[in-house]
């Protein structure tokens, strides 16, 4: 890697609350990128052609923004002189596939347009596949099952919840971006990062009310009846589909070997404390 700073796409997103601080403990010399202007970074939109424009030259790029917006902006920065990158996507592309919804067919769509911009882009790439990510109190999954639990002291889940899942914590996913830097055996690889646990969607949702510390208190409803019931409910749960109840008893697990090979990934287990 370059001793040039690493331009941080995404500062300020999700996995970026994390990733600034790892990436200055570990010495690495880093430019925040962000559209809103902050003291000390680059002011720059990269979904805008003048955005991009204002992204200074740089060898090696650190994408937290969604993937899709590199399909845009990668001849953009390959005329920066860009080397290495390491890109954030999703598990999303392989577990919403199938889905009927049409929203959730545009992020699928484009998912992979950016995956495919990135391998096509003749640079040493690394994309790294999240599943589904949470930081207390922050993220639109967890924490927002754990406002619901908070708010109402029930938390109502479709069928039977044994779909098995691997939350992630985005401190982790951190860590893992940081040591791809340095990682050559995780070039022109794409990686699954599951959470250190893999448990079912009731379990998780237990684990939820044992980190608001209280009593779990779980009601198994008739998919029919959940989905009848989400209607209702769409005002406190924006975005919510019917296929999210869909999948509660569908296993979403993915094999994180690989990355545990060639980044040292080791997640913790799934204990979130708000």
């Amino acid at each position: 890697m370059t001793q040039a700073p690493v331009l941080v796409l995404g500062a300020t997103s999700l996995v970026g609350r994390f990733a600034l601080p790892r990436l200055t403990a570990a010495g690495v010399d880093h430019a925040p990128v962000s559209r809103c202007a902050e003291p000390g970074w680059i002011q720059a939109d990269i979904e805008t052609i003048d955005g991009r424009a204002a992204l200074p030259p740089a060898e090696t790029v650190l994408s937290l923004s969604p993937i899709w917006l590199l399909a845009e902006a990668i001849d953009t920065l390959k005329a920066g002189g860009l080397k290495r990158l390491i890109a954030f996507s999703s598990t999303s592309v392989a577990t919403k596939a199938g889905s009927s919804n049409a929203y959730e067919q545009d992020v699928v769509a484009a998912l992979a347009r950016g995956e495919d911009a990135v391998r096509a882009s003749g640079v040493d790439w690394t994309i790294l596949r999240p599943t589904m990510i949470y930081a207390e109190g922050l993220d639109g999954n967890v924490s927002r099952l754990a406002g619901l639990a908070r708010r109402f002291g029930v938390l109502p889940i479709s069928g039977p919840g044994q779909g098995r899942r691997q939350p992630v914590h985005a401190d982790d996913l951190a860590v893992a971006a940081v040591r791809a830097l340095t990682a050559p055996a995780s070039i022109h690889q794409t990686y699954a990062l599951a959470g250190g646990e893999t448990l079912s969607y009731r379990q998780m949702c237990e684990r939820i009310f044992d980190g608001l510390g209280r009593r779990p208190r779980i009601l198994s409803l008739p998919p029919g009846l959940w989905r009848a019931g989400l209607i209702l409910a769409s005002p406190v749960l924006p975005g919510a589909t019917a296929q999210m109840g869909e999948r509660m008893d569908r296993d979403l697990v993915f094999d994180d070997n690989a990355a545990r090979r060639d980044l040292g990934w080791s997640p913790r287990d799934f204990r979130p404390s708000f």
